[in-house]
């Protein structure tokens, strides 16, 4: 199963051209592409499938879907394996 997880953005920076952001999930650090999201900044929260952030969330939305996703043994799978 794929899930779409909220991370949130702890740098911005570019990759050849195209704009990058290292999300936090829940302490797993990703590269995920921000092209979907030009105005997403530092400190914000987005719901990030298949390696692209598709939606801004809010901190407790973010931390709710988080901690229900953990409850559900689901995180580490969603991280690809990534979370304990």
């Amino acid at each position: 199963m794929c899930l779409a997880v909220p991370g949130r953005v702890q740098a911005v920076f570019d990759a050849d051209g195209v704009r990058m952001g290292k999300l936090n999930f829940d302490g797993v650090v990703k590269d995920v592409c921000l092209a979907y999201l030009p105005d997403l900044g530092v400190g914000e929260y987005a719901i990030v499938h298949a390696g692209f952030a598709i939606s801004r969330v809010d901190e407790a939305t973010a931390a709710d879907t988080l901690r229900a996703f953990a409850e559900l043994g689901m995180l580490a799978e969603a991280l690809g394996g990534d979370a304990g």
